[in-house]
């Protein structure tokens, strides 16, 4: 049987492809094994056996492991969620806690609140246009 087509518990959320590929992105500065330790997992092997898909990501882990990871603890955070209980917990956290924003999505709305002087501008047809226009849409 090859490697890749082993069932595993949670291989199939986002949470093992998006440690894969992070760790990849950082292995120049730092080893899958600093980045266990610093996220404070006892058994360095154990994020190999989260990133495998054999193990959840303890929710209690995610601010240590985003701080190790470099990344943004909110993403960390649902996709850990998904591992919970997939779509209907993130939906229960989603109705109970609206929409999770990225540290990235904090930064914009500071800047739309301090560029309007905090007058909680209505998103009108232009502004819309405007923001699309960064992104080239």
């Amino acid at each position: 049987m090859h490697k890749n087509s082993i069932s595993t518990a949670f291989g199939d959320t986002r949470l093992p492809k998006y440690l894969s590929h992070r760790i990849l992105e950082m292995k120049p500065r730092k080893t899958q094994s600093q980045i266990a330790a610093e996220a404070g997992f006892p058994n360095p092997n154990m994020l190999a056996i989260i990133k495998a898909g054999k193990a959840k990501l303890p929710l209690d882990r995610v601010p240590a492991l985003a701080k190790a990871l470099e990344c943004d603890p909110r993403l960390l955070f649902v996709l850990a969620l998904e591992q919970l209980g997939g779509s209907t917990t993130e939906t229960a956290i989603r109705q109970i806690f609206g929409t999770i924003v990225s540290e990235n999505e904090v930064a914009w709305l500071e800047e739309i609140r301090s560029a309007s002087d905090h007058k909680n501008p209505a998103l009108t047809t232009r502004a819309r246009s405007a923001i699309r226009g960064i992104f080239g849409k």
